[in-house]
């Protein structure tokens, strides 16, 4: 048995022995209070991203006159962090779980444990290999990846090495932003040579350090993708560091590191989600689902490219995030 598949059945077997010790009581959820309450468990709270996607859920829950909690663990690689988090959530028998997947098969037996207790689950930004949640709000991460992959293509002139430097290989944002990046080179840019993937965590320090061992190892390298916010900024920070010049970075997500890189020209663009969008758009699915409203299997959040020739438009102002 895998470690991450014991560390989700301890949690569950937890929950279960914490529901049964709830009884009627409402673990949290408002008592005899007519307010709904929507327990938010994402991938983590320390990037920016993360809080704007925070921000867009608490807007949405006031216009919408429910309460929600948000959390996540302090780093994307916490998995048994987030099982706990995860747990403790549950037991709190909200009106709705919505769900951020660090890893896309750990968290299996507790959202069988939310079916079993008719708590609707909303996956957003990272989905799960599972059909219990009832939708996912979240990027169109292989779109958003392929379009990440053309701009660099155009910017490295259709030929050269490229790195990619990836937060993981376990949730579906990671696999989905590195799959759409590479198939898109295989089919469209047969000239560039994509150098096999390095995983940073989503941490800066970490992915800076692989940026500048890429760089040293292939002199003539010509562009770095980083997948997330934190695996961009490191590769801005290891280029930085290493005084090396003409290597174009491409990114995903925003954040003021980002923004600054590409007004200064270090960082040639990136992709925005629209993380205050998906915020707003995983609370408006969970009070229809509370309700028993129908709801469509996924939910298009959006993405935009942007760079120094566009990044004060108001579109792209829009969803940018300091």
């Amino acid at each position: 048995m895998s470690i991450r598949r014991s560390v989700a059945i301890a949690a569950a077997t937890a929950l279960g022995l914490a529901l049964a010790a709830c009884g009627s009581d409402d673990g949290g959820s408002g008592g005899s209070s007519d307010e709904k309450y929507i327990a938010i468990v994402s991938k983590g709270f320390q990037h920016q991203f993360w809080q704007a996607v925070k921000k867009g859920a608490e807007d949405e829950a006031k216009k919408e006159g429910v309460r929600i909690t948000f959390e996540g663990p302090a780093a994307e690689t916490d998995v048994e962090d987030q099982m706990t988090m995860l747990t403790n959530a549950l037991a709190k028998q909200p009106d709705a779980i919505g769900f951020a997947a660090l890893d896309s098969e750990a968290a299996a037996p507790l959202l069988q444990q939310a079916k079993d207790a008719n708590i609707p689950v909303i996956a957003f930004d990272s989905g799960v290999e599972s059909d219990i949640p009832l939708t996912t709000a979240a990027t169109d991460n292989l779109a958003a990846a392929a379009e990440a992959a053309e701009h660099m293509a155009d910017l490295v002139g259709g030929s050269g090495k490229v790195a990619m430097i990836v937060h993981d290989q376990t949730s579906l944002t990671g696999q989905q932003r590195r799959d759409g990046f590479i198939k898109w080179m295989e089919d469209n840019a047969p000239d560039i040579e994509l150098l096999p993937v390095q995983y940073g965590d989503g941490d800066q320090a970490k992915s800076a350090d692989i940026a500048k061992s890429i760089m040293a190892a292939n002199p003539d390298l010509k562009g770095i993708y980083g997948s997330n916010e934190g695996s961009a900024i490191g590769a801005i920070k290891g280029v930085e560091e290493s005084g090396k010049t003409g290597v174009v970075i491409v990114g995903f997500d925003s954040g003021q590191a980002q923004i600054d890189a590409i007004n200064s020209g270090l960082e040639a663009g990136a992709i925005t989600q629209n993380p205050v969008g998906m915020g707003a758009e995983l609370v408006k699915a969970a009070v229809k689902a509370i309700n028993g409203d129908d709801l469509p299997k996924s939910i298009d959040t959006g993405y935009y490219w942007y760079d120094k020739s566009n990044i004060n438009d108001p579109e792209i102002q829009a969803v940018l995030y300091q």
